[in-house]
């Protein structure tokens, strides 16, 4: 019985640790997917992506990159994670994407930089992200210092460094064959299938000086996506999606003005207000066009409280359509001219709607108080010559005829409220013939 206890123990064991063995031999290679311009949700997104690859123990990290472009600010950050990773980190174009502008700099940063075939990198040349028409000056600083950190990276990843100057001074962009060819990247690969394969073997230094040999055959790949507030937040930082939450805050606080004690719109604009605020910190943008809109939907207010004859309204619409046009002050960030002018047109609207139902309150009769008796029909109680008693509403009134004479029980038509007294005249009846 001692050895059969000892057999199943043993066994139990065994099994126990076979598992444990072989999922530490099994390499993993971390996979973050990034589709869009290059802004600070991104890059907070691959700063934790990397991280999660160092605790991981990854045998690399490989960024699936597809982008336009984006803020210099939020490129650096990616790139400085980049370069002090503990991991290897390897910048994949996929099929049908691009590595333009700031993700040149992204992909040369990185230890492994692979293209789709059919893919394009380059065109980095800065693009001005202030006032329009830097003068000469500033632009070629700008340039020199791009020049400057483009090539820095490029020699230290051992790439084309003169070519990567060309994508910034010229505008200098090639294809994924081209790249390898000229020694921008390092390979080219159909998929990340593909990829992972050719990469199995390679030798890459990290900053520490260690270098690091991939193990990626038969490497479990596991997709580190943005979370639901990464990809919330993501979305909102498109300048279309920003100057929509601008423009439904402006109307619902305008709406909250117009009714005041309605709450709602009040709630809903100052929300997407804070949120519109929020988005648009994180894109290139022209403050004189945020100025300009925010006066337009002032105008609107003062139209409905200041009698203008349309004036101001006519103002509003032209500073809200300007300042939409020079909202954003990159070409990469620009706002859909359709949407431009879906909300010039729904704002107009409002404003029209609005001011036309406060015109037809004020010619609207008044249909409560004394105000409202003027225009009514009264029953004279008492001979009015000129003065007597009329009944209406149910209440008898004294009345002074503004001329004539006019018998007990007939009609009379009040004309003016004098305190408790009330002015009237005679009705008239069909043919124009007073009674």
């Amino acid at each position: 019985m001692r050895k059969l206890w000892l057999f199943l123990i043993a066994l139990g064991l065994f099994i126990l640790l076979i598992p444990g063995e072989a999922s530490a031999t099994t390499p993993q290679v971390d996979v973050l997917r990034v589709k869009g311009t290059i802004n600070p949700v991104l890059a907070g997104y691959i700063d934790r992506g990397i991280g999660l690859a160092e605790e991981h123990g990854a045998t690399a990290c490989v960024i699936e990159m597809d982008t336009p472009g984006g803020l210099d600010s939020a490129m650096r950050d990616i790139v400085q994670r980049i370069l002090e990773a503990d991991v290897p980190v390897v910048v994949y174009v996929p099929p049908g994407g691009r590595a333009a502008s700031a993700g040149a700099f992204i992909t040369l940063a990185s230890h492994v930089a692979a293209m789709s075939p059919g893919t394009a990198i380059g065109a980095a040349h800065p693009v001005a992200l202030g006032e329009e028409g830097m003068d000469e000056t500033m632009e070629e600083k700008v340039v020199n210092d791009a020049v400057a950190y483009i090539r820095s990276i490029a020699e230290m990843r051992g790439r084309n460094a003169d070519w990567a100057e060309a994508a910034v001074r010229e505008s200098a962009s090639i294809s994924a064959e081209e790249a390898l060819e000229l020694g921008v990247i390092d390979i080219v690969a159909d998929n990340l299938n593909d990829l992972i394969s050719q990469l199995n073997g390679r030798q890459v230094t990290l900053l520490s000086g260690e270098v690091v040999t991939l193990q990626t055959e038969g490497a479990d790949i596991n997709y580190i996506d943005m979370g639901a507030m990464e990809r919330f937040l993501f979305t909102i930082a498109n300048p279309n999606i920003a100057y929509i939450l601008l423009s439904l805050g402006m109307l619902g606080i305008m709406l909250e003005l117009f009714n005041p004690g309605t709450i709602f719109p009040g709630v809903v604009g100052a929300t997407c207000l804070l949120l519109s605020f929020y988005s648009l910190g994180m894109l290139p943008v022209n403050y004189a066009g945020v100025l300009l809109i925010v006066l337009a939907f002032g105008l609107f207010v003062a139209e409905v409280f200041i009698t203008s004859h349309g004036l101001l309204a006519l103002g509003g619409i032209a500073s809200l359509t300007v300042g939409s046009m020079i909202l954003m002050s990159s070409p990469l960030f620009q706002i859909n001219p359709g949407l431009i002018a879906g909300v010039v047109i729904v704002a107009t609207v409002f404003v029209v709607f609005v001011i036309g139902a406060i015109v037809r309150t004020h010619r609207r009769r008044q249909q409560t108080g004394r105000e409202a008796m003027v225009g009514i029909v009264a029953v004279a109680r008492t001979t009015l010559d000129p003065t007597g008693t009329v009944f209406v509403h149910g209440e008898r009134w004294e009345a002074t005829l503004d001329e004539g004479k006019v018998e007990s029980g007939e009609e009379v038509v009040i004309t003016k409220v004098e305190g408790l007294r009330l002015r009237v005249t005679k009705k008239k009846i069909e043919g124009g013939e007073e009674r």
